[in-house]
């Protein structure tokens, strides 16, 4: 899994010298979401866990490649949350894209009130209204991202 793609020792490939795990998620990160969503006891063997890197890392990069194509023909250069939406409702991924640009509505409106919020603290001279600001923004971020898809 680990193995060089590209290099001059397997001999072959593109010549551009990448491993194949520098374009996939960390395997830690995708054992985490996976117990997420196991009972507390479940264990989860190191060939799911490559299976399932393998999988979500190649459906990132097969959504992002059709954002990025509809980047390129409205010849823009940066892709966004919508363009992600888009490329998702494009492909048939309607289940993911409907909750997911709910997601994306609720983390704008969030930053935008914290800047909002910021330029407002940074009026205040107040050490407290400080505090209590950074606390009411943690307790109300949309950030912690519980996804329920049935939503």
């Amino acid at each position: 899994m680990a193995e060089n793609i590209g290099t001059s020792n397997d001999g072959g490939g593109d010549g551009c010298g990448f491993k194949e795990q520098d374009h996939l998620l960390p395997i830690a990160n995708v054992g985490r979401i996976m117990k997420q969503i196991l009972p507390p006891n479940a264990k989860i063997s190191k060939e799911a866990k490559e299976t399932m890197q393998e999988c979500v890392s190649e459906f990132i990069s097969f959504v992002t490649g059709e954002a990025s194509e509809k980047c390129r023909k409205e010849r823009r250069k940066t892709v966004n949350g919508d363009d992600i939406c888009w490329a998702l409702a494009t492909l048939g991924f309607d289940n993911y894209a409907v909750p997911l640009k709910r997601y994306l509505h609720k983390f704008r409106e969030f930053e935008g009130d914290k800047a909002a919020n910021q330029v407002k603290v940074s009026i205040s001279n107040s050490k407290d209204d400080d505090d209590d600001e950074a606390q009411k923004q943690q307790q109300q971020s949309p950030l912690m991202f519980q996804h329920d898809w049935k939503q």
